[in-house]
């Protein structure tokens, strides 16, 4: 059974600990640009989300779409799976694993 659009505004707004313009910033670093899987035409996956993420932060509650809520689903269930896996255990400041998140919206520093 799927989370309800609520149940999904709610894991967002606790797992997107960045915001907007951090993400912004973040994204325009190359730390940002060399981690992920590429979407097909040379920028990441998370990239893009990142720039989807900044969107959908914009947005008041109200006007969200059902395909915000879909990209939203993606980005908790990314957060979750690559917070499951762990991250590194010397540097995690500086390692793909929390610029790939940070990609996402989540600075794993700010938990």
């Amino acid at each position: 059974m799927s989370k309800s659009d609520e149940d999904v505004y709610q894991e967002f707004k606790d797992l997107v600990n960045m915001a907007p313009k951090e993400i912004e910033d973040f994204l325009s670093t190359e730390e940002s640009k060399k981690v992920g899987q590429d979407s097909g035409d040379g920028e990441s996956k998370g990239h893009k989300s990142g720039k989807r993420i900044v969107e959908i932060k914009h947005k008041k509650k109200a006007d969200l779409t059902d395909d915000d809520y879909d990209h939203m689903r993606k980005v908790t269930s990314y957060i979750n799976r690559h917070l499951a896996q762990g991250g590194p255990e010397d540097d995690m400041e500086h390692s793909d694993w929390r610029y790939s998140l940070m990609n996402w919206g989540h600075d794993p520093k700010k938990d």
